[in-house]
């Protein structure tokens, strides 16, 4: 099974990223709770480079997906040739203010990175490449 895919960056595209990582979680005998987890994950990353990367114009995404035995996890990788943008530069919101009086945005980043196990950034060969993985 092909461990990457790419789409146009454009939330159309969105079940069919959240299709290939479920088949590849699935694969993997990921519990369900993780599963949901990841897929809650998918999901923000995908609509912020849909919504950011190369606005006004689109682009192309990659989602790769790495299974590992020891230990056990899975690393999913999102690559585009967008704006660089690092999105764990972005201070975490505070999360004791009410929803109102929240400014919108940082919430997807800032769940991704209490969800997964490590979060990493670079931006490499004209490249963002956002790194998750998260231990089973």
């Amino acid at each position: 099974m092909k461990n990457e895919i790419t789409v146009e960056a454009v939330t159309e595209n969105l079940p069919q990223v959240q299709s290939f990582v479920e088949e590849h979680l699935e694969m993997a005998e990921c519990p369900l709770k993780t599963q949901v987890q990841l897929g809650v994950v998918v999901e923000e990353i995908f609509v912020n480079i849909a919504h950011y990367a190369y606005t006004p114009d689109t682009g192309r995404a990659t989602v790769r997906v790495e299974l590992s035995g020891e230990p056990p996890g899975v690393t999913i990788m999102f690559l585009d040739s967008g704006v660089p943008y690092n999105p764990l530069d972005r201070p975490d919101p505070d999360v004791t203010l009410p929803a109102e009086e929240r400014p919108i945005g940082g919430l997807g980043i800032y769940i991704t990175k209490k969800t997964m196990d490590s979060v990493s950034y670079e931006y490499r060969n004209g490249k963002n490449i956002l790194t998750l993985r998260k231990n089973l």
